[in-house]
């Protein structure tokens, strides 16, 4: 399993454009990425305007057929100038639980 969390921050008044456009991209990836087991949104209590990411795929190749796909375009395009600070993401390995428990 590969496993990408994002910690980004928007500027301030873009918080429910970046909730609707993270909400469709989820919900395109959920319907229609076999090799998707997960992806959420958390927003930063302290901070209303800093969002986490957290998304689980199969493998690399998943991660990227989710880069090139309608959904996934449209979010990039929604989310262009919407970002106070660059995103920071990291690529993880997932370690529990262990990945049949995300296979199945």
């Amino acid at each position: 399993m590969l496993v990408l969390v994002v910690s980004l921050k928007v500027k301030p008044g873009r918080a429910d454009d970046f909730i609707a456009a993270a909400q469709a991209d989820g919900e395109g990836t959920t319907a229609n990425e076999e090799g998707n087991f997960q992806f959420s949104v958390a927003r930063d209590q302290a901070d209303p305007d800093r969002f986490f990411l957290f998304e689980v795929y199969r493998d690399e190749a998943a991660l990227e057929a989710h880069r090139a796909t309608p959904h996934f375009l449209r979010y990039r395009e929604a989310t262009a100038d919407i970002y106070a600070e660059e995103p920071v993401r990291h690529v993880c390995a997932n370690v529990f639980p262990d990945d049949s428990w995300w296979a199945r």
